[in-house]
């Protein structure tokens, strides 16, 4: 069991890992990705904003040798016209994507001289205008020798002559991927210790909660191997699962306890009741082989008939203990009580039949029919001259009542009647020695069959059944 508790600490701390590394994984790269991205937006939006300055100048009218332009190795800015010849580039900007920006003596045009009408047929900006639009491209400049990723953005513009230029200013990336490296960086060394501490708090807390069911596993072995169901589990003090767990089982264990001693006290009192007749038919047996002419042939077979019908019980009661189910037969409780009624031709009181509502009930004839014969054999014993049997329907119940004239069961033992090997002598003083199991295996029948038997008004006895349906 140890090992089974250790066993689920470790798959507990285990799943908890892999979900919460999940989780980190997802979250990391959630973060990487939006840092990157912001990142790089601001990067481009440093590179707007230079590259906007610029072309606001040339908007201005300033000429391309006279452009105030950013430091290179800061935001390396390269003017082109439309034929892509180089108009103006920062101070050591070399090359821009591997091209050399350097303007070529002579190569640059005055403003204005351009061919350019100055009108806006072309839909970029009118003269002396800076276009709203802009492009972002990443690429690479060569700023005095040193070759570096940059973030571009491209505005183009147009001088007071109507020439057309396009500014293209960069902002540096490498920030942008030392600051993602350095958040990297940080998650591969911290997730693998958060993941340690989170392995460890849950391996902790786990034992911690698993405590308890350790408690409950070495009592349930000490009751196990010392057969003493009265011990009960230890209930821990939360009201959680593990709780309940302990309550239920305790219950289980009382239940369990209640089900041996019923049987250790049924085993008890079926020995004894066993005990007379077979002692009697014993005693029967030797005398006629002793001398035959003694013989006591009509007590022997009562004695014989009593343990049949002993034995009958008992084996009932063990199917009825054993959870048999009944059949599921369609019974009508009118032609049952007319059918049994015929057949009890030798009762010391006529059995008198009141109302017989037509109704149904499903369950096994045999059974039911034991339960009538019961009944009626208790109102017997008990009459002082009347037994009377009706049947009526109250909703969705079928009520079968057998009542007796008889001093009735008092209020106090109403239950206890229906106790195995119970026999009130004190209140049925007519009491003829049965074994008191006819009433038992009753209830135990009605209660099969999903209904109830009850004592009502002293000496009725209500059977109720469910219809069928």
């Amino acid at each position: 069991m140890r090992r089974a508790l250790g066993s689920v600490r470790a798959r507990a701390a285990a799943g908890a890992t892999v979900v919460v590394a999940v989780a980190l994984l997802a979250a990391g790269t959630a973060v990487l990705l939006v840092l990157q991205s912001t990142l790089r937006d601001q990067a481009g939006l440093q590179a707007e904003v230079a590259a906007r300055e610029v072309a606001t100048q040339i908007a201005t009218g300033t000429p391309y040798r006279k452009l105030d332009l950013p430091d290179g190795d800061e935001h390396p800015v390269v003017v082109l016209d439309d034929d892509g010849r180089v108009l103006a580039a920062g101070d050591d900007v070399r090359a821009v994507d591997g091209k050399d920006v350097r303007p070529v003596r002579g190569s640059v045009p005055p403003p204005g001289d351009d061919g350019d009408d100055g009108d806006d047929e072309d839909g970029g900006p009118r003269p002396g205008e800076v276009d709203d639009d802009q492009h972002y491209q990443d690429g690479t400049a060569d700023v005095d020798g040193t070759v570096a990723d940059y973030r571009f953005a491209s505005v183009e513009a147009k001088d007071t002559g109507g020439a057309k230029a396009t500014v293209r200013a960069g902002s540096p990336l490498a920030p942008q991927r030392n600051a993602v490296g350095t958040v990297r960086t940080a998650m591969l060394i911290g997730l693998p210790l958060l993941l340690l501490v989170v392995a460890g708090v849950t391996w902790l807390v786990t034992r911690r909660a698993l405590r308890p069911v350790e408690g409950i596993r070495a009592e349930m072995a000490a009751i196990t191997a010392s057969t003493d169901l009265s011990r009960r589990v230890p209930v821990p003090a939360a009201r959680d699962e593990i709780g309940r767990l302990a309550r239920t089982t305790n219950e289980t264990l009382a239940a369990l306890e209640t089900s041996v001693e019923r049987q250790r006290r049924f085993v008890a009192d079926a020995s004894h009741e066993l005990r007379s007749p077979i002692a009697s038919l014993r005693t029967q047996l030797e005398v006629g082989v002793a001398h035959p002419e003694l013989l006591d042939v009509p007590g022997a077979v009562e004695d014989t008939e009593r343990l049949q019908r002993l034995a009958a019980d008992l084996l009932l009661l063990a199917r009825l203990d054993a959870g048999e189910r009944p059949a599921e037969a369609r019974v009508d409780l009118a032609a049952l009580v007319r059918e049994e009624g015929s057949q009890r031709v030798g009762d010391r009181i006529p059995v008198r039949v009141g109302d017989l509502a037509g109704v149904e009930v499903a369950g096994s004839r045999g059974q039911l029919g034991r339960v009538l014969g019961n009944l009626l054999d208790n109102a017997q014993r008990h009459a002082v001259s009347a037994v009377r049997v009706t049947v009526a329907r109250e909703g969705e119940w079928a009520v079968l009542r057998v009542d007796d004239d008889g001093p009735g069961v008092p209020e106090e033992e109403r239950e206890r009647i229906f106790e195995r090997f119970v026999r009130l002598d004190d209140a049925r003083a007519r009491d003829d020695g049965g074994a008191g199991l006819g009433l038992a295996i009753a209830r135990d029948v009605a209660v099969r069959h999903g209904g109830s038997l009850a004592v009502r008004e002293g000496s009725v006895f209500e059977l109720r059944l469910p219809l069928t349906g």
